[in-house]
C-alpha cells in the first residue's frame, strides 16, 4: 500500500521509490499488477516456498552424516517429501545446519607446539607423468624448522619409500626422534581394536635410523596436516596444469631437478607462520637431530652387482647397461615385476635410482645409449683431421675439402700429397671459394687425375691456370727400350 500510495502522490515511479526506499522496478512491478487487476489492490501470489518447515529434517540428516551431507543429495530428498522450494534455498539451509553442528560437536584442538628435532612427518602425492608413465611425489618436513624435501619416484613400494626416506634425511642432515606419516602397507599391515600393526621391515629401517615410526589416524588428514600442505603446495608447482603453464617433463631428471629447485625456493624464503627462513633454523635445529648412519640402509634394494669397465651388470646371465659414471663400483639391482631396478648408493646422497630396464634373456643385452659418453668416430664415419700445416692450410679451404679428400682416398688416387699441395697453390691464387666449389664438382664427378681441379677452375672462370708440371707415365716414357737387346749373345 505504500508503494502504491507513493505512486498515486507523485506520479513517477522513481519518485515513488526515493520516497519509500526501494527500487523503481519494485514500484513498476505493482502499478501494473494493480492495472492488471482492474483497480483495488493486487491478488496476492502463491507463497513463496519456505524449508524452515523440514529444518528438523535437514539437522536429523547432518547429524547422521555427521556434518557430511551434501546440500544437492538433500534437496532430492525435501522434493520426494513435497518441497517445492529452489535448490539454492536448499544450499543455504544445509549449510548453516552444518554451521550449528560443528558448532556443538566438531573437534577442538590446541594449537600444537613442536619442539626441535623430535618430529618429521611425510606423504606422498601423484606426480606428472613422464613417458606415458605416472610418478610419485615424497614429500617430508621438519614440524619445527618447516625445512621441506621433494623427491619423485616411480612407485612406492618398500624400496622405493626407503630410498626415499635415506635422501629426505640426509637432506634434514640428521635424524629426528619420530617421524609421522600415512597407513600404508609399508608402513602399517593391519589395525587391531585401533591398534596399528607396524611392517616388520620399516621397524627395521627405522632402528637403523634411530627414528620411531607413528602413523596418523585413519581417514583423519588433520593429524598430519603439514605434510598434507607440503603436498598441496608441491603438486601446484611441480605438475603441469593449465594454472603454472609448466611444460610437460622430457624425462625422470628434469624432474628431479625441479624438485630441487622447488625445495630451495620454499626452504629460502620467509615462512608465513615463524616469520623465519625454513633453511636458517634447519641450521638451529641440526643441532637436535641425531646422527645418521655413514651406510645407507640396503635390505630392500636386492642383489649387489659390480659394474664392469663396459658399463654392464649381470643379473640371471643377461646384461643390462648402467650409466658410464658407475664403472667399477657396486651396485644393487632388483627385479620389480617385469622391470630390473638399478639403485647406486653413497655417503653424501644416500641411494638414489640409476635406471630401469625391461627384463631381458641371456644372449639380449639391454643397453641404451644414453648411459655412454658420444661415441668416437667409426671406420665409415672418420673425418679428416689435419696432422700438419700442409694438411691444415688445405681443410681451410672449405667442406667441399673434406668430401673430395674422402671421396679420393677411397677411389685410390696417387700422389694424393701433391695434388692437396696443388689445391692449397691455386687456392691462393683464385680465392678459396672458387677452389672448394672446383673441389666439389671433381668430387661429384670422380676426377682426381692430375690437371683435373685446374681444368675445372679453367671451364668455370674462363681465366688461364698455371697448371702443375705433371711427372710423364710410363706409357709415355721417351726412354728407349731394350728390344734392341733381344738377340744379343745369341
Amino acid at each position: 500500500m505504500e508503494i502504491l500510495e507513493a505512486f498515486d502522490l507523485t506520479g513517477s515511479l522513481r519518485g515513488a521509490a526515493e520516497l519509500v526506499g526501494c527500487d523503481h522496478k519494485t514500484v513498476g512491478h505493482w502499478v501494473r499488477a494493480r492495472d492488471a487487476a482492474g483497480g483495488g489492490l493486487p491478488v496476492s501470489v502463491r507463497p513463496r516456498p519456505r524449508v524452515d518447515a523440514f529444518a528438523a529434517k535437514i539437522d536429523e540428516w547432518v547429524a547422521r552424516s555427521r556434518g557430511k551431507v551434501r546440500a544437492d543429495v538433500c534437496h532430492e530428498r525435501l522434493v520426494a517429501m513435497g518441497y517445492q522450494g529452489s535448490e539454492r534455498t536448499t544450499r543455504r539451509a544445509v549449510a548453516a545446519a552444518k554451521r550449528r553442528w560443528r558448532a556443538e560437536h566438531g573437534r577442538r584442538t590446541r594449537p600444537w607446539v613442536v619442539e626441535p628435532g623430535l618430529w618429521m612427518q611425510w606423504d606422498y602425492g601423484d606426480g606428472p607423468e613422464i613417458d606415458g608413465r605416472k610418478t610419485v611425489l615424497f614429500c617430508a618436513w621438519l614440524a619445527w624448522s618447516r625445512f621441506r624435501v621433494v623427491i619423485p619416484l616411480w612407485d612406492r613400494s618398500m624400496p622405493s619409500v626407503v630410498m626415499a626416506l635415506d635422501r629426505a634425511l640426509r637432506g634434514f642432515g640428521g635424524a629426528p626422534t619420530y617421524a609421522l606419516t600415512d597407513n600404508e602397507k609399508t608402513v602399517s599391515v593391519d589395525h587391531i581394536a585401533g591398534i596399528a600393526v607396524r611392517n616388520p621391515k620399516i621397524v627395521s629401517i627405522a632402528r637403523h635410523y634411530g627414528l620411531s615410526i607413528a602413523t596418523c589416524v585413519p581417514a583423519d588428514p588433520e593429524s598430519k596436516g603439514g605434510s598434507e600442505a607440503t603436498v598441496r603446495i608441491a603438486k601446484a608447482d611441480l605438475v603441469p596444469t593449465e594454472h603454472n603453464l609448466r611444460a610437460a617433463y622430457g624425462s625422470f631428471a628434469e624432474l628431479e631437478d625441479a624438485c630441487q629447485v622447488f625445495c630451495d625456493k620454499v626452504n629460502a624464503r620467509e615462512h608465513r607462520v615463524t616469520r623465519r627462513a625454513p633453511a636458517v633454523m634447519l641450521a638451529e635445529e641440526r643441532t637436535r637431530l641425531h646422527r645418521l648412519p655413514a651406510v645407507p640402509h640396503t635390505m630392500a634394494f636386492g642383489q649387489t652387482r659390480r659394474v664392469s669397465w663396459q658399463s654392464t651388470i649381470s643379473v640371471g646371465g643377461a646384461l643390462y647397461s648402467v650409466p658410464s659414471s658407475l664403472v667399477d663400483e657396486r651396485v644393487w639391482a632388483r627385479v620389480d615385476g617385469s622391470e630390473l631396478v638399478v639403485v647406486f648408493t653413497d655417503s653424501v646422497e644416500g641411494p638414489r635410482e640409476v635406471c630401469r630396464h625391461a627384463l631381458t634373456t641371456p644372449g639380449s643385452p639391454s643397453i641404451r645409449d644414453e648411459h655412454y659418453p658420444p661415441r668416437p668416430a667409426g671406420a665409415l664415419e672418420r673425418r679428416p683431421m689435419a696432422r700438419s700445416a700442409d694438411e691444415q692450410a688445405f681443410l681451410a679451404i672449405g667442406p667441399a675439402a673434406e668430401g673430395w679428400l674422402v671421396a679420393a682416398a677411397a677411389a685410390g688416387t696417387t700422389r694424393l700429397r701433391r695434388k692437396v699441395a696443388e689445391a692449397v697453390a691455386l687456392a691462393k691464387i683464385h680465392g678459396d671459394a672458387a677452389v672448394d666449389d672446383a673441389l666439389r664438382a671433381a668430387a661429384d664427378a670422380g676426377r682426381f687425375a692430375d690437371g683435373d681441379l685446374a681444368a675445372i677452375l679453367r671451364h668455370r672462370d674462363g681465366a688461364e691456370v698455371i697448371v702443375f708440371p705433371a711427372r710423364a707415365s710410363e706409357q709415355a716414357s721417351l726412354q728407349r727400350s731394350t728390344a734392341a737387346w733381344e738377340g744379343f749373345g745369341a
